[in-house]
């Protein structure tokens, strides 16, 4: 009988199941953040984060009828897809559309919703490019200038101005850094009139983005209620 209890061998149990716990959750971590890294939602400072999540449809013909094409990202000119744009469906996110290829041309700020027809919301021609706009959590902050180049009288914001003649005194703004988040510019008083979507970076010339002659009156955030 102990000679038989001496051949027995113990089972061989693969090492794997031996890694400790805090090495698995370690790599997970690892992996996790390496995903969020590629996405753009993660970054090393930590301190603030944003989603890029978003979806539209955009449809031929008026009441979202013909032929659609879906994105959730920017789309420079969609007339690869669609011949024109009539229509379309925002499922998801934020995005700003624009009259002409490039993001030039009139522009419009477009949230979750249906818009059966693009004359509605005072477009005047088909929808050629689309932008979509990040979600961005944590502080707001641009300075506008009243000269090109950044020169001039300036001012800091870092929430909305519904009148920025009547607020700073500034008899107009054509240059702008946008430091932090992303904000609308409109061309009148009161959140009215043209618009145009601004996200982080310099801008020296206000005309030379497609707003030669157009005076910035009031300015707003893009806050996470897309």
């Amino acid at each position: 009988m102990a000679q038989t209890l001496d051949k027995i061998k113990a089972p061989v149990i693969p090492s794997v199941l031996f890694y400790s716990s805090q090495h698995f959750l370690s790599t997970l971590r690892i992996k996790y953040k390496s995903c969020l890294a590629a996405t753009g939602c993660w970054t090393d400072s930590h301190k603030h984060r944003t989603s890029n999540m978003g979806k539209i449809i955009f449809y031929e013909d008026r009441n979202f009828q013909g032929r659609s094409y879906e994105t959730s990202s920017d789309c420079s000119d969609m007339s690869s897809y669609l011949s024109r744009c009539h229509s379309c469906r925002v499922e998801s996110g934020c995005f700003m559309v624009y009259e002409r290829p490039n993001y030039m041309g009139n522009q419009y700020f477009m949230r979750r919703g249906e818009y059966s027809d693009y004359m509605s919301f005072g477009m005047s021609d088909s929808i050629r490019s689309c932008r979509l706009v990040p979600q961005h959590r944590g502080q707001f902050r641009m300075r506008i200038y009243e000269k090109e180049n950044f020169q001039g009288q300036s001012h800091e914001l870092m929430d909305d101005c519904d009148n920025i003649q009547d607020r700073y005194r500034m008899s107009d703004c054509q240059s702008a850094n946008v430091m932090d988040g992303h904000w609308l510019m409109y061309e009148q008083a009161q959140y009215r009139g043209r618009m145009m979507y601004m996200r982080p970076g310099e801008y020296r010339s206000l005309r030379d983005v497609g707003y030669s002659g157009m005076r910035l009156s009031s300015v707003r955030r893009i806050m996470n209620s897309c």
